[in-house]
């Protein structure tokens, strides 16, 4: 009997539980990368979603688990574990059908709201597949132009779709060429593919449609995008839907998109003093924040970088806007504002593609300690493991984007510090804002800062000083500065960030600012516009010898002044007005639009003929019909545009 019982006695979050069982090799893989059991996500989720269920799992809370990863691990899986969650239910079902997808139909969707997150989930998904034998032999192929073998088993074959790395003809091609059936996506981009008659998802091929961080989803406005995914996919189909909550919009998508759901709420649950609490961040973390000037705030991230007792090795800095990290990634730099042996990396979501892709794998790839200066873009969905401190310099009005921001830092059991910089006053108010809303925070230890006037005008005039070196970090300042002020007076909780309580004077010397810039916040201001700034120029600046570092757009500044003072600037301003009255600028512009538009499309047409005079009539034929298939796609967008209805989200069809 003792055998038996000891059976009986098996671990609920052992990978032994599941059922239908796991294959070997998925064991292994979960093993290597970083998960001995399952996470409480996992072991909530998994067991109805590989049992035909359709799930909503509202994951709450940054579950604090940690994970042991094996030696020559191929990927770090911290945090939640949630996208495991949905990926070896999607794994487990296709391949255990009895033959392989059918050319050009696909088994599984997973939408994602950003293109960081959605490359991470097929990062973490091509980890997986390097454990199954037949899959990780079709991969090297899908590199190449050269179409993958087909096979007699069942395979994974996925194919990552986000804007700004490919185009959607090279989406389109590369989906003919290897048939994939896993597609991971952004919602644009898979409304873009599915609109192809090549992409097929049947009732008798379509297994799985996830729709991950569906509340940002919606809050990013693809509920248009994500009504036509629904549309086409068949109605008898395993759906998971994963959110950080559950709001009005996202139950719209339950009641329409899942049949008979069960749901799944994931909370993290600590002892505190023998008490058993509802936690909404890891017990690693500590949340914190410091009450400090504007002036004060760069160099209290100094101190905090150089004087805590541990080194922080990955930091994450949180601005409000692109334009201010654009600004503040020329500041944070060592031997300026940032302690010797410190480097920082920016990214925001007006970065191009690449440049997002290739910043964002050089803070994961770091070795020395690193600040990344972001926005919002990093507060949720990406994994970013080994965070040690998250600093918001700017602190948000939603309380969950603050744990959202907060929980970057104190993931998968590493202790983690997180400080939110408050200015003296009104916004002293935040505090009991996040209390109320059950996010209590409490004082930064003061050892670890204690800034000194002198230090902040020491900060101040570092950033002059390099602002008065080229006139382009200047112009970065004012259009950060400007920025900032307008996301400050968009703040949800409008009685505790009030534009009309700011210390301008303290904010521009905060900023570095060398003069104030025209705004009208600042019509009714009666202080020193100008900031009596010298910057070893003598006081009052000479605004005319202020120039550029490139030598092409300095000459252009240089011409454009030199105009000025001959009056042919007010001349051209004349001429322009007098024309307007007589109606002639419009119709001169479109003259010259249309010349414009006459030449690029002749450039066009003779770079098209010169392509096509090389190409083979194999190779033609193929172009015609990927041009064919083009147009017609763009056809459909433009009639599906034209016919939506206005912006009030009216839910999803059935």
């Amino acid at each position: 009997m003792a055998p038996a019982k000891a059976a009986l006695k098996r671990n609920p979050r052992g990978w032994d539980a599941l059922t239908p069982p796991l294959a070997q090799w998925i064991l292994d893989a979960v093993q290597t990368l970083g998960f001995p059991q399952m996470t409480p996500v996992q072991a909530a989720t998994m067991p109805h979603f590989m049992g035909n269920k359709d799930v909503v799992v509202e994951v709450r809370s940054r579950i604090a688990f940690h994970g042991h990863n094996s030696a020559g691990a191929v990927a770090a899986v911290t945090g939640s574990g949630k996208t495991i969650a949905f990926l070896l239910p999607i794994v487990q079902r296709i391949l255990r059908l009895e033959e392989p997808t059918k050319k050009h139909h696909v088994a599984a969707i997973i939408v994602s709201p950003t293109r960081e997150l959605a490359a991470q989930i097929h990062t973490v998904l091509l980890s997986l597949l390097e454990f199954h034998a037949p899959s990780a032999e079709i991969l090297p192929f899908l590199k190449d132009d050269e179409k993958r073998p087909s096979t007699a088993a069942p395979v994974i074959v996925p194919q990552l779709l986000v804007g700004g790395t490919t185009s959607t003809a090279q989406d389109i091609q590369f989906f003919t060429r290897h048939s994939p059936n896993v597609l991971i996506s952004s919602p644009g981009r898979l409304v873009e593919l599915l609109s192809s008659p090549h992409v097929h998802c049947p009732q008798s091929s379509f297994e799985m449609l996830v729709l991950d961080e569906a509340d940002r989803l919606l809050d990013l406005g693809f509920k248009q995008d994500l009504q036509g995914i629904i549309s086409q996919l068949p109605k008898q189909r395993r759906t998971g839907l994963f959110s950080a909550s559950v709001s009005e919009a996202v139950s719209e998508i339950i009641r329409v998109g899942l049949r008979n759901p069960v749901k799944i709420e994931v909370r993290v649950k600590m002892k505190d003093g023998g008490v058993l609490e509802d936690r909404k961040t890891p017990a690693s973390l500590k949340m914190t924040y410091l009450v400090t000037p504007a002036t004060h705030k760069l160099p209290a991230l100094a101190q905090l970088l150089e004087k805590l007792p541990i080194r922080p090795q990955r930091t994450i800095v949180f601005l409000s806007t692109c334009a201010a990290v654009d600004y503040f990634q020329h500041v944070l730099l060592p031997g300026l504002l940032l302690p010797a042996g410190f480097s920082s990396i920016p990214l925001h979501g007006k970065h191009p593609a690449k440049v997002r892709e290739k910043n964002f794998a050089k803070f994961l790839g770091s070795v020395s300690p690193t600040v990344l200066v972001t926005t919002d873009l990093a507060a949720r969905g990406l994994d970013i493991p080994q965070v040690d401190l998250v600093v918001q310099v700017d602190a948000p009005s939603d309380p969950k984007v603050f744990i959202h921001r907060s929980g970057r830092a104190g993931r998968a059991g590493r202790k983690g510090l997180a400080v939110v910089m408050l200015h003296p006053g009104r916004e002293e108010d935040y505090v009991r804002f996040l209390e109320i809303r059950k996010t209590p925070i409490v004082p930064l230890e003061r050892p670890h800062v204690a800034v000194s006037e002198d230090a902040a005008a020491a900060a101040t005039e570092t950033m002059r000083k390099l602002a008065a070196t080229d006139r382009a970090v200047y112009d970065k300042a004012q259009r950060a500065f400007v920025s900032w002020v307008r996301s400050y007076s968009a703040h949800q909780a409008t009685s505790i960030f009030r534009v009309a309580d700011l210390d301008w004077a303290d904010l521009a010397n905060a900023w570095g600012l060398l003069r104030l810039p025209r705004m009208p916040e600042l019509k009714n201001w009666k202080g020193d516009k100008t900031l009596g700034v010298g910057v070893g120029v003598g006081v009052g600046m000479d605004w005319d010898a202020f120039a550029y570092k490139d030598k092409a757009r300095e000459k252009a500044r240089q011409e454009a002044l030199e105009a000025q003072r001959n009056g042919a600037v007010e001349e051209h301003r004349k001429a322009d007005k007098s024309r307007k009255r007589k109606n002639e600028a419009w119709s001169n512009k479109t003259g010259h639009e249309e010349q414009r538009a006459e030449r690029r499309e002749k450039r066009h047409k003779r770079k098209d003929a010169e392509k096509k005079a090389n190409m083979t009539d194999e190779e033609k034929l193929e172009q015609a019909k990927l041009d064919e298939l083009i147009q017609r796609v763009r056809e459909q967008n433009l009639a599906k545009a034209a016919a939506a209805k206005d912006d009030e989200f009216q839910g999803f069809d059935d």
